[in-house]
């Protein structure tokens, strides 16, 4: 699957600001580094899979942008930290973090009495903590530099209460949460933090629990009745962590076609 990028609105504040993506090697994530690179910044694409992270590299590179692969394992301090490091060894700073990584793909649906809870285990560290870690990392070079944006990326199953994902949805609601205390705390620094509601979404990624048929009913059930792209959501984003959203924090970002409103 390519990702065609067309620039519809330029964003001259993104340029050459280092935007961490985690989990920006596949799907959704791989569609905001592309998009990122186009507006001129330098997306970092911290992804477990390193191979993808540096297949997208080169995607990037190949249209004429900059990119950084390293590989991190989010529910990892040590990787996370490293990251972070590297990161500013290479590229001399952390303007933007999206907390986008998650476990949600091929996770089991079942009764929440019936979850491994090894899978359980693994939706918390790596969907809170991977997140906590990461913005713990980069904040210290945001607040040295008094600019940041950190977007916590939410899902519309915690809206929806979509049952057999109690896992996924209960560590997906921690992020709103967390969004409210570090916007609270990060505010002096002119560091803003917002989750970001992303409308269902059908990627390269495969998603065996998810057919073509859930993905058209979901799309038919939304006040705007079609598939969701990665432009759709690469657009907001874009905007969200650029100068001309300086005054919004704490706040929910909700691109998803209306499908909360029902």
């Amino acid at each position: 699957m390519t990702i065609d990028v067309t620039v519809t609105a330029r964003y001259e504040s993104l340029k050459d600001r280092v935007v961490i993506i985690t989990g920006g090697g596949q799907g959704i994530g791989r569609g905001y580094a592309h998009h990122f690179a186009a507006q001129g910044a330098i997306p970092v694409i911290a992804e477990l899979n390193g191979e993808n992270g540096e297949a997208v590299q080169r995607e990037v590179e190949a249209k004429g942008g900059t990119a950084l692969a390293i590989q991190t394992d989010v529910a990892s301090l040590d990787s996370v930290n490293a990251m972070a490091e590297q990161v500013l060894s290479t590229l001399g700073r952390i303007d933007v973090l999206i907390n986008n990584a998650a476990v949600f793909s091929r996770i089991t649906m079942a009764p929440f009495w019936e979850l491994p809870i090894d899978e359980w285990q693994s939706a918390m560290d790596v969907n809170i903590n991977g997140s906590f870690f990461c913005a713990r990392a980069v904040v210290p070079a945001m607040q040295e530099s008094k600019w940041g944006r950190i977007v916590n990326v939410t899902s519309g199953t915690v809206q929806l209460g979509s049952a057999n994902y109690l896992h996924y949805i209960t560590s997906k609601s921690a992020m709103i949460g967390m969004t409210r205390s570090m916007s609270r705390e990060l505010g002096p620094w002119n560091v803003t933090v917002n989750t970001f509601w992303p409308g269902i979404t059908k990627t390269e990624v495969e998603r065996p629990s998810a057919t073509d048929e859930v993905f058209k009913m979901f799309a038919e059930r939304q006040c705007l009745p079609r598939m969701t792209t990665i432009e759709d959501l690469a657009k907001p984003m874009l905007f969200l962590c650029s100068e001309e959203a300086a005054y919004i924090t704490g706040q929910i970002f909700e691109p998803d076609g209306g499908l909360s409103f029902n």
